[in-house]
């Protein structure tokens, strides 16, 4: 019988809907379904109180134990992010909750009022309902693809390949495309050919990532949506365009083509209804000095000169140096 499999993304759930858990007897793993790399976050409820603990590294098809012995919870969430690496990142979380998280190993007892002091911020959580068998209770973390644990590991390792540079269809089966892509990938390292199957392979595959990365990151070390815009130079002109959405404790990788060596940044934090949140009277930004046009649609812009007559917004953007390739931009509270 196939187990439960619960979407934390937006995608369409698979399998039973969200339900609430009564408590458990045995242990918890969560597994990762999908082809991405997660980070993820347990989240127990038990008479109103709520308790928090992370961040547990699951690679694509792999299961992992995050909890031992009986789980005296009402209700059990997850919250799931993929590594900041990825271009294409899934969709946010649609979550049932928000409770608290930090950075790191954490564990977080009253996770429903964040210390900010602490580094804690809100996430959003999604309700599941784990399957019990032989390995105690499971829960399946899912994407609309809904892969088994195979080809989860698979389409892992093409996503994670498409960014090394040898792209190949990201569908978890094993064409000719795939094998050619892994084949040239174990060559240029000198690796073995059963280093595909070693529980280390995403490690090597993460690091390789890595070093191909250039362009820029944007992360959000804030409890607030922020909303990003990019400019890139594009022969004489700066194109701008957005708006790219970094939800709460993610990181987005915005496309940035070619290899320019800087980039221009422009974000706002906004609140559930999209408005403009303030502190001390003024929009919560980041940018800087370069005066460029944007608007509160969906926009691509080459022509800055005259913003405000053609009925565009103008917002400063930072320049950003793309440093060895790569530069990752932090968005964080003012102190």
């Amino acid at each position: 019988m196939r187990e439960t499999a619960t979407s934390l993304f937006g995608f369409v759930l698979v399998g039973t809907a969200l339900a609430y858990v009564s408590p458990a007897r045995a242990d918890l793993r969560l597994c990762n379904r999908t082809s991405y790399v997660l980070d993820l976050a347990l989240g127990l409820e038990d008479k109103g109180a709520a308790a928090t603990r992370g961040w547990f590294r699951v690679d694509p098809g792999q299961c992992r134990g995050v909890l031992a012995g009986a789980i005296e919870a009402d209700q059990i969430y997850v919250s799931a992010r993929a590594l900041g690496l990825y271009r294409d990142p899934p969709l946010p979380q649609a979550g049932n909750v928000d409770m608290c998280v930090a950075d790191g190993n954490f564990v977080i007892a009253g996770a429903r009022s964040c210390a900010a002091g602490k580094g804690q911020r809100l996430a959003r959580f999604t309700a599941v309902k784990p399957t019990a068998g032989d390995a105690g209770l499971t829960a399946n973390i899912a994407e609309e693809a809904d892969y088994d644990a195979e080809h989860a590991r698979l389409a892992g390792i093409q996503r994670l390949l498409g960014i090394v540079g040898d792209a190949t269809p990201i569908d978890g089966v094993a064409g000719a495309g795939t094998e050619a892509a892994l084949a040239r990938f174990l060559k240029e390292r000198k690796l073995p050919p059963d280093a595909v199957t070693s529980p280390t392979f995403f490690d090597v595959l993460l690091d390789a990532a890595k070093r191909a990365d250039v362009g820029l990151t944007w992360c959000n070390d804030t409890a607030l949506t922020v909303m990003a815009a990019l400019g890139v130079e594009e022969g004489a002109a700066i194109v701008t365009r957005g708006w790219y959405r970094v939800e709460a404790g993610a990181c987005l990788r915005p496309d940035v083509t070619g290899q320019p060596s800087r980039v221009f940044s422009f974000a706002e934090a906004v609140d559930r209804d999209g408005l403009s949140v303030e502190r001390d009277g003024k929009p919560l930004s980041w940018g800087g000095s370069t005066m460029l046009c944007t608007q509160p649609v969906r926009f691509e812009l080459a022509d800055h000169s005259d913003c405000a007559v053609k009925g565009l917004s103008t917002s400063g953007f930072a320049a950003v140096e793309l440093a060895g390739g790569a530069t990752t931009v932090r968005f964080r509270e003012p102190r």
